[in-house]
């Protein structure tokens, strides 16, 4: 009869990841666990990040942070780490570096428990998971990352979108994590956090997961400047209908786009969290149109009169 883990355990799968061409690192994670996010993913921004999971050590992502940022290699890191862990046949834990080194760590009791552990390495990727459904689950994993040619953040969820489509963990899903950070690369370039989102308890974890990064996007991420095109009359008289629906707008609703409605359109913007992408120079970002159409597709696309 296979062991169970004890309730204390995180049977979970993740992968950790380095965008070579701007630096950035992060984590994904998924599990039958409720909020994994608080327990799993540790990172720094140019020193790099840190899973710990199985019969999880927070101070194996605090400590392991603190020995990369002093020099120590990945595997270094989690040699020191494992020095007198009297608990050591129960953890599982990986790091992977600011260059893009890595190592992962699987103690002896996780191979006992129902379903499979271990890790597996890729180009500036890792994965690892515990109670999962087969080797192939972090294979996948590590096939996806590599291939996917996105951000780090739309890559690491791709990977766990993956492991999942192979069997993830045996007992279902339940919590997902994303962590990416960027040095200067958070809310209005004033910190290193570009994407944090936890989702603590739902049916389809990573698809939630999905949704919210989109949101995340359209309100944390400034503008693409290829995406910003000049409000002209067209535009201007679709953008007035729908900040009149919306009760933002009292004036002439034609194609004219004065500073009035300038300033509305921007008052409108920040109610909708759109502050990253307000230009007050009379541009217009598209995925923030598209978005809006999408939401308020109805006062968006009223019968037009003339421009």
């Amino acid at each position: 009869m296979p062991h169970l883990a004890d309730e204390r355990t995180m049977m979970t799968y993740s992968i950790l990841g380095f965008d070579a061409s701007n630096g950035d690192l992060g984590v994904a994670v998924q599990s039958k666990f409720p909020g994994v996010g608080s327990l799993v993913p540790y990172g720094e921004a140019e020193v790099g990040v840190v899973a710990t999971q199985g019969f999880a050590s927070p101070r194996h992502g605090s400590t392991g942070l603190v020995l990369l940022r002093c020099g120590a290699t990945p595997q270094q890191a989690v040699d020191v780490l494992l020095n007198g862990d009297g608990k050591e046949h129960k953890r599982q834990f990986a790091l992977i570096d600011r260059s893009g080194g890595v190592a992962a760590y699987t103690g002896a009791d996780l191979h006992t428990w129902d379903g499979w552990a271990g890790s597996a390495a890729g180009r500036d990727c890792v994965a690892l998971g515990n109670g999962l459904a087969g080797s192939d689950v972090v294979a996948r994993m590590v096939r996806t990352f590599e291939d996917a040619r996105a951000s780090l953040a739309e890559r690491l969820m791709a990977a766990l979108e993956s492991g999942e489509r192979a069997g993830g963990d045996i007992r279902g899903q339940q919590s997902a994590a994303l962590l990416v950070l960027r040095r200067n690369g958070g809310y209005g370039s004033m910190d290193d956090r570009h994407v944090v989102i936890s989702i603590y308890d739902h049916d389809r974890p990573i698809a939630e997961l999905i949704r919210c990064y989109a949101l995340h996007r359209l309100s944390y991420f400034p503008s693409d400047p290829a995406n910003l095109v000049p409000i002209g009359p067209e535009l201007a008289l679709e953008l007035k209908r729908m900040m009149t629906a919306r009760g933002f707008y009292e004036g002439d609703v034609d194609g004219s786009w004065e500073s009035a409605a300038q300033l509305r359109f921007e008052l409108f913007l920040g109610s909708e969290n759109y502050d990253n992408r307000i230009d007050s120079g009379g541009l217009l970002d598209l995925e923030v149109l598209a978005d809006l159409r999408l939401r308020y597709g109805q006062d968006a696309t009223l019968q037009r009169g003339p421009a």
